[in-house]
């Protein structure tokens, strides 16, 4: 079985020195740099706006994996692309027309992903599957970290690989919400392919990045 991508959140990373952090997670082994933007008003909290992810962008060649919790997301695309960010994961509910948010991610130059919250059905995948290079399903209900993972979500997981698989699509098939270890081979198992962990990867620091990035490889 190929390793999965994982994908650290830097929303739990030490913002006094993000720079720093997201060059450690490079060095430490992690694939993609996820970054987790909300907006306080689709999800609570304010995080990461595109000045921040510019100013990131000379610390690490890693791809950006930017996730757009934001309403209206239109507005916001071509600054983020311009940004920096490689990856734009926008959310069904974030726009009036999903079909054309995910065709102008691509129209940018960028890889289109959609995102599926706990609530939020898997039937709209069916209907853009053609217009998406990464499925995020959400284990958690977005707007803050170090939340416990919703089992219930394994199950979402593998209907979404089923989808994929059924048209033949390449997209990368993702996780993100209370991702340790310890639940990181039943989310491989169900079909994920990339791994999103903050906490988990975050604790103990840059000289514990390493081992904790590993952990989850070994575990998937």
């Amino acid at each position: 079985m190929t390793a999965p991508l994982i994908c650290p959140s830097i929303l739990a990373s030490d913002f006094a020195r993000l720079g720093e952090e997201v060059a450690a997670i490079e060095k430490a082994g992690a694939d993609w740099v996820h970054v987790d933007v909300m907006d306080g008003h689709f999800v609570p909290n304010i995080t990461i706006g595109p000045d921040v992810v510019k100013a990131l962008r000379p610390h690490t060649s890693l791809p950006f994996d930017v996730h757009l919790m934001v309403a209206p997301v239109d507005n916001w695309l071509e600054a983020y692309r311009a940004a920096g960010a490689d990856i734009l994961s926008v959310h069904p509910e974030s726009g009036p027309h999903l079909h054309r948010t995910l065709g102008r991610i691509r129209e940018l130059g960028a890889k289109a992903g959609v995102v599926f919250n706990p609530g939020t059905p898997l039937d709209i995948l069916e209907e853009v599957v053609d217009l998406v290079d990464l499925v995020l399903i959400m284990s958690v209900n977005p707007g803050f970290g170090g939340q416990k993972f919703i089992d219930s979500a394994l199950n979402k997981i593998g209907r979404a690989r089923s989808i994929l698989d059924a048209a033949g699509s390449p997209a990368h098939l993702q996780v993100d919400g209370g991702v340790v270890a310890a639940n990181a081979g039943a989310c491989i198992s169900a079909g994920a392919d990339a791994l999103v962990a903050g906490s988990f990867v975050f604790k103990g620091g840059p000289e514990a990045y390493a081992a904790n990035i590993a952990a989850l490889k070994a575990a998937a």
